[in-house]
């Protein structure tokens, strides 16, 4: 079976799949003035200046803006991979180290990533095996992630033998195998073909209302980010920092028709102009 032709929803708990029972209302993500620079012996580089966000528990909020305007950096701070210059950041009401020794915070990159040596399980597992956790124990949770992202039957197969569609889900399900409750996504469909595209944006957005995570989302698509998001975040470049956020007027049930409304061609022609003068 092709998993990036199955479209057929899982039908997992959000409360075992989050694995931290119901979440405190507030905000997943706090950050204020939020300024990064880097240096090399000739030159400081601002990459992201005076950013302040609040992201909302369970939202889905897409990333938008041109190459240098600081996404995938942000996304970076938010998993404590890079701390910033200045400004404070709080992720689920703590330091970002907190929320990610705690495993709270999962990050799923453009590049799959997958070892071609190991199986779609043994792929999933890993992050149990460099924890020190026994896969087997955790069998029934690595089988449940399958089926959430619709490969259930390739459990066995090797990278080689999946399409780029199928290896971003063996990334993702690799990515909530420690239950986070904040998902990064850094242009994860990127490098796919349209047709595949559409397909997986529908496909997180069932994955993100059956677990109720946190999800923030990078991409270069205006359609993409209109249509995945609560809201929008547009950046723009040189240095980073917020041009808009703009609230998405889509029903929170959406298929891609969706995109032939009235509605969707009016925020993205918004969110093009945004762009234009960023």
């Amino acid at each position: 079976m092709n998993a990036d032709t199955d479209m057929t929803a899982a039908h997992s708990p959000a409360r075992e799949l989050r694995g931290a029972g119901d979440a405190v209302a507030g905000h997943a993500i706090s950050c204020r003035d939020i300024v990064v620079r880097f240096f090399s012996e000739r030159r400081s580089v601002t990459a992201i200046s005076g950013l302040s966000l609040d992201v909302r528990e369970g939202e889905f909020l897409t990333l938008l803006g041109p190459s240098g305007c600081g996404k995938s950096t942000f996304l970076r701070v938010v998993a404590d991979l890079l701390s910033p210059s200045s400004g404070s950041i709080t992720v689920l009401g703590d330091k970002p180290s907190r929320a990610r020794a705690n495993g709270d915070v999962a990050f799923v990159f453009q590049d799959a990533a997958l070892m071609p040596w190991r199986t779609v399980l043994q792929n999933i597992e890993l992050p149990l095996e460099i924890a020190g956790k026994s896969p087997r124990k955790h069998r029934a949770r690595t089988m449940e992630l399958l089926d959430l992202v619709g490969l259930s039957g390739s459990e066995n197969a090797y990278p080689n033998e999946l399409s780029g569609g199928m290896r971003q889900r063996v990334s993702i399900a690799r990515a909530l195998i420690g239950n986070p409750r904040v998902l990064l996504m850094d242009e994860p469909f990127g490098a796919l073909d349209e047709i595949v595209r559409d397909r997986l944006n529908d496909e997180i957005r069932r994955i993100w209302k059956e677990t109720k995570l946190t999800i923030l989302f990078v991409t270069h698509s205006i359609y993409e980010a209109a249509y995945l998001g609560d809201r929008v975040l547009v950046l723009s470049a040189n240095p980073g920092r917020v041009r808009d956020i703009v609230p998405v007027p889509l029903p929170y049930e959406r298929t891609l028709e969706a995109r032939e409304t009235p509605e969707f061609v009016s925020l993205a022609a918004r969110l093009r102009r945004t762009l234009e003068t960023s």
